[in-house]
C-alpha cells in the first residue's frame, strides 16, 4: 500500500506565495518521476511540472518563471513552491509520483487526494 499525502494549499492574494507538499509512504521501493497536476472548474487536468529521478524539471508554459518544482528522495517528497500566483493559478492541484512497490512489480501511477489552491482578493 502506497500513501500520498499533499498539504500546502490554501487562500492567497494575486502576487503571493504558497508551498505545496506531497509526501509518499508505505511499499516503496523505488520512486521515478514526481510531478504535479491541476485541474480548474470546468476544465481538464493539466501538467503544472515534473522532475525525475536525477531531478530534471519540465514546467507548463503558464507557469515557468513563477513555480519552482523540487524533491527530497531522503523523505520521499515532492514540492511545488509557487509565486506570483494570479488568479488563472485557481484549481485544484494533484501529486503524482510514479514508483515501484516492490523490486518485481511494474512502475505505477500514484495519485495525491487533492487541495485546493485558490488566488483572489
Amino acid at each position: 500500500q502506497v500513501q500520498l499525502v499533499e498539504s500546502g494549499g490554501g487562500l492567497v492574494q494575486p502576487g503571493g506565495s504558497l508551498r505545496l507538499s506531497c509526501a509518499a509512504s508505505g511499499s516503496i521501493f523505488s520512486i521515478y518521476a514526481m510531478g504535479w497536476y491541476r485541474q480548474a472548474p470546468g476544465k481538464q487536468r493539466e501538467l503544472v511540472a515534473t522532475i525525475t529521478s536525477n531531478s530534471s524539471t519540465n514546467y507548463a508554459d503558464s507557469v515557468k518563471g513563477r513555480f519552482t518544482i523540487s524533491r527530497d528522495n531522503a523523505k520521499n517528497t515532492v514540492y511545488l513552491q509557487m509565486n506570483s500566483l494570479k488568479p488563472e493559478d485557481t484549481a485544484v492541484y494533484y501529486c503524482n509520483v510514479r514508483l515501484k512497490e516492490s523490486k518485481w512489480s511494474h512502475v505505477g501511477d500514484y495519485w495525491g487526494q487533492e487541495t485546493q489552491v485558490t488566488v483572489s482578493s
